[in-house]
């Protein structure tokens, strides 16, 4: 598949900083003796990911602003173009040793996301979208899948942890959920989840107060890969970080039972 240069140039910056990943996780097991050893080691790696993708994309986009998890925001010269970008998103997993963590970058234009890539270096499963050109998976095409009743359907969600999230709403969304599902998946991980959705893996997924580098390549992926994926209650997606998603018909459904609920 051609690539055009702006996908390219994202790319190889999710590569070298996925390689830096790679490497970081061979020593985590290494690191499970204490608590503190491994997490201060994950923090690390996430910055220095981090600022391998700021060098990277800055030199290829002199100007371009840069809003990351690990350092915020950095403005540019350009104010109408931005990257938003998670080096490490699944922290816990990695910091576990569990394969399934990502970097998602992407790119901004105003108020509308243009391009996205989402890696997982551990399986090396690239996936990349640009708006109006379609979402892929390692060259293969992606589209979400197509039931279109809840109970064929295997839905991706997030839950909340300690110091994050509203548990009485969440037991109650899972209430209402559960029995009208073919099952859930929790994999710690958004931007994969998202990403999955695209791919038809998971026919829909829904979860609260992410932020937006956790989310904003994965809303572009399911757009191009023909879902839908919006804020649960209407809000601005970015901003309020609840986001939901799926096709048409799994998307409204999930809505429909998720909007009475908070």
């Amino acid at each position: 598949m051609l690539q055009s240069a702006l996908i390219n140039v994202m790319v190889k910056a999710a590569r070298r900083a996925g390689r830096s990943l790679a490497r970081d996780l061979g020593e985590i097991e290494h690191l499970q003796v204490s608590l503190k050893g491994p997490a201060d080691f994950v923090s690390k790696a996430d910055k220095r990911a981090e600022q391998m993708l700021f060098e990277d994309l800055t030199k290829a986009r002199p100007g371009y602003g840069f809003y990351g998890e690990e350092f915020g925001r950095r403005e540019g010269t350009d104010k109408s173009h931005t990257w938003i970008v998670d080096p490490l998103d699944g922290t816990t997993n990695f910091l576990h040793g569990i394969p399934q963590f990502a970097i998602s970058i992407a790119l901004q234009r105003e108020d509308t996301i243009i391009a996205a890539v989402i890696y997982n270096p551990a399986n090396d499963e690239l996936y990349t979208a640009e708006r109006g050109k379609g979402a892929f998976m390692n060259d293969q095409r992606l589209r979400v899948a197509g039931r279109r009743q809840l109970h064929d359907c295997v839905i991706a969600c997030g839950l909340p942890h300690i110091g994050r999230g509203n548990f009485t709403l969440a037991l109650k969304e899972m209430a209402v959920l559960q029995p009208k599902v073919a099952g859930f998946r929790r994999f710690g991980a958004a931007s994969l989840d998202l990403a999955q959705v695209a791919s038809g893996r998971f026919d829909g997924y829904w979860e609260r107060n992410l932020s937006a580098w956790d989310i904003a390549a994965g809303v572009l992926m399911i757009r191009e890969a023909g879902g839908t994926v919006s804020e649960i209650d209407g809000g601005d997606l970015l901003t309020t970080g609840n986001v939901v998603c799926g096709n048409e018909y799994v998307h409204n459904e999930l809505i429909r039972l998720l909007r009475p609920l908070k």
